[in-house]
């Protein structure tokens, strides 16, 4: 009898142990750590550098992606050993130029497929689109498995135009098509800045095919509604530009706009926004 109780627990811990790693949460973000400028005065990425860095230690993110850091920026972040990046510069495809970079834990994921394409109309390649007049416009893309609990999900990082009102409508549309292609029908974790608001075109042509996590959250969403700061401690943050989107099948367990500061100073001029998510 002794016997048969310890085989029985036994097996209920083992089985209970694979059930709750197959449900390990994620908590993944999307930070536009805004690139490395002298022009930004105290708040240049030096002075900054170990305060984003501590912010994402503090938080435990498991998986994030950037916008708007430059390889030095990137390779200062790195310095958070547990973590690797991927993502190519949008200037030439390779390191120069702003990315759109994704953070992941490498004990924890392994990238099974990458790559990289540009907001225009020969996405292939640099350059500009639309009526974008500023900068290139890229997309970093990932497949990983997550080592935890066996599953797997592609994952997009991206950061749209920000003067170019077809660019951004055009975008939005451009990123339907390339996550269609690319992931089919598996999960997917679309995180960026779209320098766009909620009611905009390419916001509605997003949720044509993903779940603004704002909206699916199980907990009400934490901290402002804006995302946007301009440095400035005392902003009404009324504009929700920055956003975590998922697809059918990842379950929202929280949603937050994190609001750390250290001496009335933000660590970037936006605001990181981070969810705990589960994969079915």
């Amino acid at each position: 009898m002794r016997l048969t109780f310890l085989f029985l627990l036994t097996t209920f811990l083992i089985t209970h142990d694979a059930f709750s790693q197959k449900n390990t949460p994620l908590v993944v973000a999307t930070y536009n750590i805004r690139y490395n400028t002298k022009n930004d005065g105290i708040n240049a990425w030096p002075n900054r550098k170990e305060d984003v860095k501590a912010l994402i230690r503090y938080h435990e993110f498991d998986l994030f992606g950037t916008q708007e850091g430059l390889r030095d920026q990137l390779e200062g972040i790195a310095e958070l050993n547990e973590f690797a990046f991927l993502g190519a510069g949008r200037d030439d495809g390779k390191q120069a130029g702003e990315h759109s970079a994704i953070f992941y834990k490498k004990d924890r994921f392994k990238v099974l497929k990458s790559g990289d394409f540009w907001l225009s109309e020969t996405p292939d390649k640099p350059g500009k689109g639309w009526d974008a007049t500023c900068c290139n416009r890229i997309c970093s893309w990932a497949q990983f498995r997550d080592l935890t609990t066996k599953k797997e999900f592609y994952f997009f990082s991206v950061h749209f135009d920000h003067q170019g009102v077809e660019a951004r409508r055009q975008s939005g549309k451009l990123m339907v098509q390339k996550i269609q292609e690319i992931a089919k029908d598996a999960p997917v974790i679309l995180v960026g800045d779209l320098n766009s608001t909620p009611e905009t075109e390419q916001v509605k042509t997003l949720e044509t095919l993903l779940n603004d996590s704002y909206k699916v959250t199980a907990q009400p969403p934490y901290g402002p509604v804006g995302t946007f700061n301009s440095f400035k401690h005392d902003a009404p943050m009324k504009n929700r530009i920055d956003y975590i989107f998922v697809k059918k099948g990842i379950d929202v367990l929280k949603y937050g706009v994190l609001t750390d500061a250290k001496d009335q100073r933000y660590p970037s001029d936006h605001q990181p926004v981070v969810i705990k998510a589960v994969i079915r």
